[in-house]
C-alpha cells in the first residue's frame, strides 16, 4: 500500500510514477476525502477533549452544590455528535483505504516506462546448445523417459496437473534438495509452512483483493477465508503483520519449499504443453525483511543467488530488469532470471527477483524500531524464487538431451541420485 501522506504531498509525481504502470489515477476525490478526514478527526478530538473536560468538572459542581443538568445535557448532545462524526469518519476511512488497496506499487526511479518490449536484458550466461540430431520437446523427453506422466495427472486433477514418477520424481526432488541445501550454505533460515493460509496473507502480500481469483479457495464460502498457496512468498510476507521488530534482529533471510497452485484461466497455446504452465507446481522461495537502507544490496543478493543456482545447473540462461508494466502491481522493481527452452525458442522466466519497498509492510504493518531515531518504521521485503522447478526440468532436459534420447544429469544432481549420470530411455 502507498502512503497516504506521499500521495497527499505529491499528488501529481504520484500519478505519473504509476502512469509508467500503466495505470491512470484520479487522486481528486482521494484528495478531497482526505481533507475531510483530517477535519473530522481534529472536530471529533476537540469534542472529546471538552467532554473529558467538563465530565472531570460535574462532580466538583455537584459536590458545590449546584445545578448540573444543563451540562449533562450538552454533554449527552456532545456524545451524539461525537457517535455521527466517527460514523462520518469511518465511512471516510473506507473509502480512502478502498482507493488505496487499488492502486499499485510505484516504480523505482531507475525503472523505465512500458511492458515486456521494453524490459532490459542485463546478461547473458552461456551457450545455447547445439544439436547434430533432431531434437526432442520436454513433453516427449520425459514420457518417453518415464518421468512424468501427463495423462494420469489430468485423469485425477484435469488439465495443468501431471505425476511425477521413477527417476522424475527423484530428479524433481534433487532439485528441490539441491535448492534448499545452497540457502542453508548462504545462512537462510528454512521454514515448512502452511499450504492454506487467511485473506490477510493474500492482503498483506498485495494480491488482494484484485486478484482474489487467481487463487483456489477452499472450505465453506461462509467460514474463514482460507486458500492454497499460489507461492510461498504470500506466506511469508504475512509472517510478522502487526508486529515491530528489533533493528538487530535485521535482516532476516529466509526460504521455504512448498507446492504452488495457481488458476491459469484460458488457453496458452501448444507451445507451453507441458510443465511450463500449470496449476500445480514446486519452488523453494527466498524471502528478506531489511531496513531501507540495504534494499538494494538485498536485492542484488537475491538475483545472483537465483542466477547461481541456475549456474550450478549449468544452463544457459539470461537475466532481465523489467519494465513498470511487466513488474507485479506489488513490486517497485524486478529482475527476472529466464532459462532457454529450446523446443520453444525463447527464454522462460524460473525466478523473479523483486523488491517491493514498504509496500507489503504497510499492507501488513510490519515495522521495526530504528536504533539511531527510536522512531518505529516500515520495513522492506524483498522475494526471489530460488527456484520454480516446472521451468527447470524442461531445460534441463532438452538442453542436455542426447540423439540416443537419454539425458544427462547435471553434475549437482547427482549426488542426490546416487551417482546417475545418464536417464536413458
Amino acid at each position: 500500500m502507498l502512503d497516504q501522506v506521499y500521495i497527499r504531498k505529491n499528488p501529481e509525481e504520484v500519478r505519473e510514477k504509476l502512469l509508467r504502470k500503466g495505470f491512470d489515477a484520479d487522486f481528486g476525490p482521494f484528495l478531497s476525502d482526505d481533507q475531510e478526514r483530517r477535519r473530522l478527526i481534529a472536530e471529533t478530538e476537540e469534542l472529546k477533549a471538552e467532554r473529558n473536560r467538563v465530565s472531570a468538572e460535574i462532580p466538583k459542581l455537584k459536590k458545590a452544590g449546584q445545578d448540573v443538568s444543563a451540562e449533562v445535557e450538552r454533554m449527552r448532545d456532545v456524545g451524539d455528535k461525537i457517535k455521527s462524526l466517527d460514523a462520518e469518519l469511518s465511512a471516510v476511512n473506507s473509502r480512502i483505504t478502498k482507493f488505496l488497496e487499488r492502486l499499485p506499487n510505484l516504480p523505482a526511479d531507475d525503472v523505465v516506462a512500458g511492458g515486456k518490449e521494453n524490459n532490459e536484458v542485463m546478461y547473458v550466461w552461456g551457450e545455447k546448445p547445439e544439436f547434430d540430431f533432431a531434437p526432442k520437446h520436454h513433453v516427449d523427453l520425459v514420457t518417453d523417459l518415464h518421468m512424468i506422466d501427463y495423462e494420469r495427472g489430468a485423469k485425477l486433477s484435469g488439465s495443468g496437473f501431471w505425476i511425477y514418477k521413477g527417476i522424475g520424481a527423484r530428479l524433481e526432488w534433487a532439485l528441490i534438495n539441491y535448492f534448499m541445501d545452497q540457502h542453508l550454505a548462504d545462512g537462510y533460515e528454512m521454514m515448512l509452512l502452511p499450504h492454506v493460509v487467511n485473506y490477510d496473507c493474500g492482503y498483506t502480500s498485495g494480491q488482494f483483493p484484485k486478484f482474489e481469483g487467481d487463487i483456489f479457495r477452499v472450505g465453506d464460502p461462509s467460514d474463514t477465508f482460507r486458500f492454497l498457496i499460489p507461492t510461498a512468498e504470500t506466506a511469508l510476507a504475512g509472517l510478522y503483520q502487526n508486529e515491530i521488530l528489533a533493528e538487530e534482529d535485521l535482516p532476516k533471510k529466509i526460504f521455504a519449499y512448498t507446492p504452488c497452485f495457481r488458476r491459469e484461466a484460458g488457453s496458452h497455446g501448444a507451445e507451453e504443453r507441458g510443465m511450463i504452465r500449470g496449476h500445480q507446481f514446486n519452488k523453494v522461495e527466498m524471502f528478506q525483511y531489511v531496513v531501507p537502507a540495504d534494499t538494494e544490496q538485498a536485492l542484488e543478493e537475491l538475483i545472483e543467488k537465483a542466477a547461481d543456482l541456475v549456474r550450478g545447473l549449468n544452463l544457459h540462461f539470461r537475466v532481465s530488469k523489467l519494465a513498470a508494466e511487466d513488474c507485479s502491481a506489488s513490486m517497485e522493481k524486478t529482475y527476472d532470471i529466464e532459462i532457454w527452452i529450446p523446443s520453444m525458442n525463447i527464454y522462460k522466466e524460473v525466478s523473479s527477483a523483486s523488491s517491493a519497498g514498504a509496500y507489503q509492510a504497510r499492507r501488513g504493518n510490519v515495522r521495526y524500531r530504528n536504533k539511531e531515531t527510536g522512531k518505529v518504521e516500515f520495513v522492506h521485503t524483498l522475494n526471489a524464487s530460488g527456484l520454480a522447478t516446472s521451468r527447470v526440468m524442461p531445460a534441463i532436459v532438452e538442453q542436455n538431451q542426447n540423439a540416443d534420447g537419454s539425458v544427462t544429469v547435471p553434475e549437482v544432481l547427482r549426488p542426490y541420485l546416487g551417482g546417475l549420470e545418464v536417464i536413458r530411455p
